[in-house]
């Protein structure tokens, strides 16, 4: 054989053209494969992030559905349902489409919510008897399917590969009343003459006055705040939540000390003075006329924690009836010497303005405005202090009832700020400056005790009522917070209000 023949034989054996083919079918594999896990897998963990997130929602809005007096395992469930993922028509309760829904979760499931009593949120001063649940936590579970895309195609080269991939989610959360944000409250008390009558309903047990019994409810609230940071300690409080205490009718500024001082003795009481809307806040002294008998507070507690005991010696102690006296020396609280009817608006625009000024010296905080009374204005001629309108608007004999009302929407109009109002034996039947008249009161609603209550609080879900008691069956109903069988109760369920659900950890669940 020539030297060409042997050259050209060699060439052809050394020749590899061709033989990427199986190459790059093996790479194609592989990118497809790496393809698979950046994509298929990256969509899974932004829609693990979102399933999260709605899980998270939907056990803290059940969370917050507990604590509800009206609670029941259904309507928890419908809450949770509501701020799920799940599309229309899964829900178990029967609720719409979750506020969660996307397309980015087709077809999300979630399973019915679980409940329980967990000593871990019951040291977190939630107790299980706060609902009628008879549980203080919750655990949330949803989980959603997705279809895979690139890893799926690896079948075509022979690998096994998944066709989809599972995501479930879970969340535990406390209910309401675990955590708090750092509030300024103004409680209004109705201190008319009225007020000082005997309430010999059986859920006011041995608190046999109508002041006396709310003067309870109010103490409730104050055992149910927190009066200083949890770094704080028995002895050292850095405050957290503050109380004022606002009455009507006025008292003169130098004798509303005759409230919080023991023995309690009666204030000086004036006719009804009439603050501008929004004027800035500065508190009445000398023989001004005053709506308020105690300042902002935190020194309420005598152990500066939740759930402690009332401070006895704190004005706002005495002056809910906290105090110690003796029989010669009674120390009952606020009084009620009455004697200039019933109006409220003012006192509402005042303690409006003080939440203000609070909020102010404490960046960051929410105001609740807290205002007790049957809802009936009755002031007349020389009641009320200053020029008077003859349209109804404020200050004015004239629609009394209204001014009140227009009063607290005003106040929940304020940054951050919640109304709450609480009907005690508020009637179906009353308001008479608030009477139709064609020639002397054209302007006239027709409102009633107990609908001056409603439209005052911020929200149906902020009004509550005693019509359940014997006292005042049935002429009043909440319908969002039911009734309830006594004044401490209510005061109790403001005060988680006040708070909110939190996430605790999913392992809590199985302690």
């Amino acid at each position: 054989m020539s030297h060409g023949g042997r050259s050209f034989l060699l060439r052809l054996f050394k020749d590899e053209c061709g033989q990427t083919l199986p190459v790059m079918a093996l790479l194609t594999g592989l990118f497809l494969g790496m393809g698979g896990l950046t994509l298929d897998l990256g969509r899974a963990f932004v829609a693990y992030r979102e399933l999260q997130a709605s899980t998270d929602a939907a056990a803290l809005a059940g969370g917050y559905a507990m604590s509800l007096s009206s609670a029941t395992t259904t309507s928890v469930t419908y809450t949770v349902d509501a701020f799920s993922s799940v599309p229309a028509g899964y829900a178990y309760s029967g609720s719409p489409a979750g506020a969660n829904a996307a397309a980015t979760l087709p077809n999300a499931t979630i399973a019915p919510p679980a409940f329980k009593c967990l000593s871990a949120v019951t040291t977190m001063g939630v107790a299980c008897s706060s609902s009628p649940l008879g549980y203080n936590a919750i655990q949330v579970q949803q989980s959603v399917t997705l279809p895979t895309f690139f890893i799926r195609a690896l079948g075509l080269f022979g690998i096994s590969s998944a066709k989809s991939l599972t995501l479930t989610a879970t969340s535990t959360a406390s209910m309401r009343g675990a955590a708090n944000a750092q509030y300024n409250v103004a409680v209004v008390i109705d201190t008319t003459a009225s007020m000082g009558s005997a309430d010999s309903d059986k859920n006011c047990g041995s608190y046999t006055t109508r002041i006396s019994c709310a003067l309870a409810g109010v103490q409730s609230l104050l055992s149910f705040l927190t009066p200083c940071t949890a770094s704080s300690t028995s002895t050292s409080c850095t405050g957290f939540d503050q109380v004022s205490l606002f009455t009507f009718p006025n008292v003169q500024a130098n004798t509303a000390s005759n409230d919080t001082t023991c023995p309690t003795s009666a204030p000086t009481i004036l006719p009804y003075s009439t603050p501008a809307v929004g004027a800035t806040w500065s508190a009445p002294t000398g023989t001004a006329a005053t709506y308020q008998i105690t300042g902002y507070s935190d020194n309420y507690s005598s152990t500066n924690q939740v759930g402690g005991a009332i401070n006895a010696s704190s004005a706002l102690g005495i002056a809910t009836g906290a105090g110690v006296g003796t029989k010669s020396k009674p120390c009952t609280g606020l009084q009620t010497p009455g004697g200039e009817g019933t109006y409220f608006a003012g006192v509402i625009y005042a303690a409006a303005s003080s939440l203000v000024a609070a909020q102010a010296a404490n960046p960051g905080s929410q105001n609740a405005l807290v205002i007790l009374s049957d809802g009936d204005s009755t002031a007349t001629s020389g009641h009320i202090s200053g020029t008077l309108t003859t349209t109804g608007l404020y200050p004015s004999l004239l629609d009394q009832c209204k001014q009140a009302v227009t009063a607290a929407q005003y106040a929940s109009s304020l940054p951050n700020t919640t109304v709450f109002s609480i009907a005690y034996g508020a009637s179906s039947s009353g308001c008479s400056s608030d009477v139709y008249n064609k020639t002397t009161n054209p302007n006239g609603t027709n409102i009633t005790p107990c609908q001056t209550m409603q439209q005052m609080a911020s929200n149906a879900g902020t009004f509550y009522s005693d019509a359940g008691t014997t006292q005042n069956s049935g002429q009043c109903l909440s319908s969002d917070n039911g009734d309830f069988t006594s004044l401490q109760q209510i005061f109790q369920n403001v005060a988680d209000h006040l708070t909110y659900s939190r996430l605790i950890p999913d392992s809590w669940w199985s302690s």
